[in-house]
């Protein structure tokens, strides 16, 4: 029997990337998958990955009233993956309001949604695991030209260690996957926005990008994907509250 068979898990952003990775890695430990994202065909091909049921079902993660009506139509959540993001670039001085507006409603206020509507249903069943996607770039690194996306990402590991210490008598876990950088079609657009911006080729900007990886590499969202089910499942039943680096030594 796989370690997550019988459990729920619901995935946003799944549509690609990490998120994706995540919501195929979980269904392979056997869970029954709800794999969300803002665009439809995104999830396209989603379904059929993965050893356990995966349904697909476009959500706007903006969206407080279409997040509480998703989560209060299940019986059970076991696992709940909070994978939305997006990351700005620029300093503080370059950042505007809107920005700032868009930063935090995406990346953070959505996290403060999911599971104000999810922790009802764990403690109903004194069990569950939160896993919210934040980064290295945040309260734990200082990284330029990401004002915005660290900024929402700090308040991410805040909101992660607030809800595991309220709930950490009943069962339910919260955690945080802090990554660095990790191969992705957001990654990659960066690339190119760098190239672009200073006038290098696509190579020399994704060279830029490894040459701050210690290990030589940047990172895959499987090897992300591997970490989120290890949270997910029992292995990790005695930990919560914490910040998980995986960034290939970045942050050392």
């Amino acid at each position: 029997m796989s370690r997550l068979t019988g459990r729920t898990a619901l995935v946003t952003a799944a549509g690609q990337g990490i998120g994706r990775a995540i919501a195929a890695r979980l269904a392979e430990d056997g869970a029954r998958v709800i794999a969300t994202d803002l665009s439809a065909e995104l999830l396209a091909g989603i379904a059929e990955t993965g050893g356990g049921q995966v349904r697909t079902q476009q959500l706007d993660v903006t969206d407080k009233r279409a997040i509480t009506a998703l989560i209060e139509s299940l019986t059970r959540l076991d696992v709940l993956v909070n994978c939305a993001g997006f990351v700005h670039h620029g300093d503080v001085l370059a950042a505007t309001d809107d920005e700032w507006s868009f930063a935090f409603d995406l990346n953070a206020r959505s996290m403060f949604w999911t599971m104000q509507a999810a922790i009802p249903l764990m403690r109903a069943q004194q069990s569950g695991s939160i896993i919210n996607i934040a980064s290295v770039a945040s309260s734990l690194k200082g990284v330029p030209n990401r004002f915005l996306y660290s900024a929402s990402k700090a308040a991410i590991i805040g909101m992660t260690k607030s809800v595991a210490a309220d709930y950490v008598t009943e069962g339910i876990r919260v955690n945080a996957i802090c990554p660095g950088t990790v191969d992705s079609p957001s990654w990659r657009q960066r690339v190119l926005d760098a190239a672009t911006a200073t006038g290098s080729t696509e190579v020399e900007a994704r060279a830029a990008f490894v040459a701050r990886q210690p290990m030589g590499r940047v990172g895959t969202p499987d090897e992300i994907a591997h970490l989120a089910a290890y949270l997910a499942s029992d292995d990790a039943s005695f930990t919560t509250g914490q910040s998980h680096i995986i960034d290939g030594g970045w942050n050392m």
